[in-house]
């Protein structure tokens, strides 16, 4: 039996379910009832407090199995006094779905949920489709998609392919797809000095200019200057803190945090390397003891321009009259798991009030997205 989905609704339903990670506010069980009616197998993978929704049609194990993923769990909606309208009320108005999360992703997993199902139902084909659907993606992702690809290497499910449904256009429809992306990771400093009085200095050991020499000796670096797909590294200094309230005390200690994210000519290995040594200098010339921790959200990574990105970039020039330029720009995604699966492009719809209060999606662009995932599905298994 063939099923039309109304994706608008569809999209709208899921922004009324209250998903702030790890919750789910029934976002994937509206899902899985739609999938289930059309023939999907559907497992639930839970880890922690994370829910997560694995769905296939077809055959497991089949060597041609193209693959969604995205994520229903969205941010916090910060000061709700500040919102137009009710962050989860899924309204529609002035040619604009609005709420929490309809940018960044549900009006995505509406789409490929909505374009998955009325493919299979009306052209079944000879392969199968998979949606890793996760509620841990805004979060610290160790129980989200991670956890779907871990449970199936265990049950034997793969995708050969797999799209990422996260918004990848900045300004217009169509203009932007991601091959890859950089990678990111955090280092905490913590300076330890001796306190003393102001008044003699002497006496003490003061941590916040040695703290001051490191930060400024990694931010005068100039890590690269970019490589083929990738821009320049960057690193920025986000807080610098002796958490002292007083101007005669001179501090024990003081912390600093940077963030760094890098192209692929360098690894989280590399980087860590280079700032202990920085580290380690300005404790020699100081004699304040430096010491570091980091935190590593994933390495840089890049899908080569090939035939995924090239069907990719032929359904949206077909759907939208504009060829995608292949980009490796902006944060993370969870493509930096799935690319240790198979090979994973990110296409989605214009992302330009994610994570905003106010958070909308002009609505035509909606049924667009779905028509792209479908035409993708059909060409790859043409």
């Amino acid at each position: 039996m063939t099923q039309d989905i109304d994706v608008v609704e569809l999209c709208a339903e899921l922004i009324r379910c209250p998903s702030v990670t790890p919750a789910d506010g029934g976002a994937l069980a509206l899902l899985e009832t739609h999938l289930s009616r059309a023939g999907f197998y559907c497992a639930r993978v839970d880890r922690g407090e994370v829910v997560n929704l694995f769905a296939r049609w077809g055959e497991k194990g089949h060597p041609k199995t193209f693959g969604f993923n995205g994520h229903t769990d969205v941010v916090p909606v910060g000061d709700e006094a500040a919102w137009t309208v009710d962050p989860f009320g899924g309204e529609e108005k002035d040619g604009f779905l609005w709420g929490r999360g309809a940018t960044d992703m549900k009006s995505g997993v509406a789409a490929f949920a909505a374009a998955a199902i009325e493919f299979v139902t009306q052209t079944p084909p000879d392969g199968a489709v998979v949606l890793a659907i996760t509620g841990d993606e805004e979060g610290d992702a160790i129980d989200g998609t991670v956890a779907l690809l871990d449970w199936m290497k265990v049950n034997g499910e793969a995708m050969s392919a797999c799209l990422v449904g996260e918004p990848t256009c900045p300004n217009h429809m169509g203009e932007m797809m991601k091959i890859g992306r950089r990678g990111s990771m955090t280092a905490y400093f913590t300076a330890k000095g001796i306190q003393g009085h102001s008044a003699y200095p002497h006496r003490a050991l003061n941590p916040l200019p040695a703290m001051a020499r490191l930060i400024d000796r990694l931010a005068g670096h100039e890590l690269d200057t970019g490589t083929g797909h990738f821009d320049a590294s960057t690193l920025a200094v986000t807080t610098i803190d002796a958490g002292n309230p007083a101007n005669n005390v001179i501090p024990a200690e003081c912390k600093a945090t940077v963030n760094i994210r890098f192209n692929d000519a360098h690894s989280s290995d590399s980087l860590i390397e280079w700032l202990a040594k920085e580290a380690a200098v300005v404790t020699q010339q100081t004699g304040v003891d430096i010491q570091m921790e980091t935190q590593v959200s994933g390495e840089s990574f890049l899908t080569p321009p090939g035939p995924l990105s090239e069907l990719i970039a032929t359904a949206v020039e077909a759907e939208c009259g504009v060829r995608p330029i292949a980009s490796t720009s902006g944060g993370t995604s969870d493509a930096r798991f799935v690319k240790d699966h198979c090979p994973v492009v990110e296409f989605g719809l214009v992302g330009k009030t994610m994570h905003q209060v106010d958070e909308r999606v002009e609505v035509e662009q909606i049924p667009q997205l779905k028509a792209i995932y479908g035409r993708i599905l059909r060409d790859y298994f043409a």
